[in-house]
């Protein structure tokens, strides 16, 4: 994909999601600013900080799907490199959480390949020690938190061997 394309995609997404979803026309209007300035210290910051506060700012798309993972993988995963990488990690981590908590599509699977994703030997290579250790130990907890959720007790052989299974 092209810069254009990767641009023209990402600020089509934004620009959908602010009319889709008038409540939230600000902050994605913001991230559309930011993006077509190419401040993208400003617009991880300011990511961060909307994937932040999901009971405020988490909604579907017009496809039905987590508006997180559609702004991390149309928006925030084409310009990567372009990242502060602990910023990065964080911002998957709060995508993957979210996708826990989103009723319609509690999908621990889809959540845990956000961060495995991210700490794969390419991405890897890139991240920071702190990010990668950041995506480790939050891959960690939502292995747990996925877990607890089942309802099984997490002392158990096959709880330890459910969590490895997740792997």
């Amino acid at each position: 994909m092209s810069p254009v394309d990767i641009t023209a995609t990402a600020l089509e997404h934004l620009e959908s999601m602010s009319t889709l979803h008038p409540d939230l026309s600000e902050p994605y209007q913001n991230l559309v600013g930011l993006y077509q300035r190419k401040l993208w210290h400003q617009l991880t910051m300011s990511t961060l900080e909307f994937v932040s506060n999901p009971s405020a700012t988490l909604r579907t798309t017009a496809e039905g799907t987590n508006s997180y993972l559609a702004l991390f993988d149309k928006v925030i995963l084409p310009i990567d490199k372009k990242l502060n990488q602990l910023t990065l990690a964080r911002i998957a981590s709060a995508v993957a959480f979210s996708l826990l908590d989103d009723p319609p599509y509690a999908d621990g699977v889809a959540a845990r390949a956000i961060l495995e994703n991210l700490l794969e030997k390419k991405t890897r290579a890139r991240l920071s020690p702190s990010a990668a250790l950041h995506a480790e130990s939050r891959l960690g907890l939502l292995g747990l938190t996925v877990l607890a959720r089942s309802g099984e007790a997490l002392t158990t052989t096959s709880s330890v061997e459910a969590l490895e299974a997740t792997k």
